[in-house]
């Protein structure tokens, strides 16, 4: 019997820039959306680690493998709760070392720190076509919102919806 290799987590680092491109690249790859792909270390260093920080991220070391995952995270606000959220951007957890409880892991870590921030809420997006990543979230106990749908301007359009 194959025992699954221990990883560790913890807070991203600008040692890690490089290998949250990579995984970044690989999610876009799984979600078939790497012609959106502009991500590079440069470009996302001021974003984790510059002078005002807009996101954090944790990732998820395996000994011999390196970083496997990562959670890529950052405060947005609740006006009904009056109170700060916790909202997941990216979660992502390389298909070699799925399944032996890494996305669980990070998950519940940044659950905790909601909870140890005060946020009222704890959130995320998941694609409708994704069922694994749907059965997984469901399976923890997170809710798939059927009502509710993301809006989104970019690109050209959000240069012109200023105007």
């Amino acid at each position: 019997m194959s025992q699954d290799p221990a990883f560790t987590l913890r807070a991203a680092e600008p040692r890690d820039l490089h290998e949250l491109v990579r995984l970044i690249g690989a999610l876009a790859d799984y979600e078939q959306l790497t012609h959106l792909l502009e991500v590079t270390p440069e470009k996302l260093q001021p974003h984790l680690f510059g002078e005002r920080p807009v996101a954090e991220a944790m990732v998820a070391e395996v000994d011999g493998a390196g970083v496997v995952g990562f959670a890529l995270f950052f405060t947005n606000f609740s006006t009904f709760l009056c109170r700060p959220g916790l909202y997941l951007e990216d979660l992502f957890v390389l298909p070699a070392h799925r399944g032996c409880g890494i996305g669980k892991a990070l998950l519940r870590a940044l659950g905790a720190l909601a909870v140890q921030r005060g946020c009222g809420r704890f959130e995320w997006s998941v694609l409708d076509w994704n069922e694994p990543a749907i059965r997984f979230y469901e399976a923890m106990g997170a809710s798939v919102l059927p009502d509710w749908r993301i809006c989104r301007v970019s690109g050209e359009v959000l240069q012109g919806f200023v105007r």
